[in-house]
């Protein structure tokens, strides 16, 4: 599938009104506004394609950027590229997708966490403690003493971290809260002693969850 064929239906699928509401959201132009269901259906029918993931973000484009983490091959991907993408990034959504759909499945994930959660900048520690999330709800080959201490290092620093970090290390706290009955128990104590998180999402209506609130509403639906 040639650039110039992808980069017209991306367009044809994008609208005004969503280009607005990323917009809000902290996505920059070039955006054409395309829905990420449209999105995923445009990933399911490409599937795999490392050369166009490529050409798709050096385009610059949002939305052109957004299919480019669907459809590249997270194996192929060295750490020196997934840190040049990562580098290009000033948009939380688009750091979200790269964490689920490529450095999650990457093999390199032990060392991107270890990275990634220690950077001082905003949207690497944002990745980090994403990739710290998913790992807490999806990892099997990472223990419960590893996750265990995270909790800590979540309570040292959530409060002095940048704001978008700020937001993924408190959705780690949850995530890590929701693993195992025991570190239900050391998430939980740890979110009192931390208290309320701020978070600044701008001209949105996005909320921060409470992490205890949180934790204990998922325990119950698990009953």
């Amino acid at each position: 599938m040639e650039l110039e064929e992808m980069m017209a239906r991306l367009e044809a699928l994008g609208t005004e009104q969503n280009r607005k509401v990323y917009g809000k959201h902290g996505a920059k132009e070039p955006l054409f506004g395309v829905s990420f269901g449209n999105l995923d259906k445009l990933r399911k029918e490409i599937k795999t394609n490392d050369a166009l993931a490529e050409q798709l973000w050096n385009t610059g484009n949002t939305d052109a950027r957004t299919l480019a983490v669907m459809i590249v091959d997270p194996k192929t991907r060295t750490l020196e590229q997934l840190e040049q993408w990562l580098d290009d990034i000033d948009y939380y959504c688009l750091t979200d997708v790269l964490v689920t759909h490529l450095a999650s499945k990457s093999p390199l994930l032990p060392e991107l966490l270890e990275r990634w959660t220690t950077s001082d900048r905003e949207w690497v520690g944002r990745a980090g403690w994403q990739l710290m999330a998913h790992a807490a709800m999806k990892s099997k080959a990472l223990g419960e003493d590893y996750f265990l201490r995270q909790l800590g290092r979540i309570e040292a620093r959530i409060h002095s971290s940048p704001n978008r970090t700020r937001d993924a290390m408190n959705a780690a706290l949850i995530a890590i809260g929701m693993r195992s009955e025991a570190l239900e128990a050391a998430a939980l104590a740890a979110a009192a002693r931390i208290g309320k998180v701020e978070v600044d999402h701008g001209d949105t209506d996005c909320k921060t969850p409470d992490a205890v609130a949180y934790i204990a509403k998922a325990k119950s639906r698990k009953r």
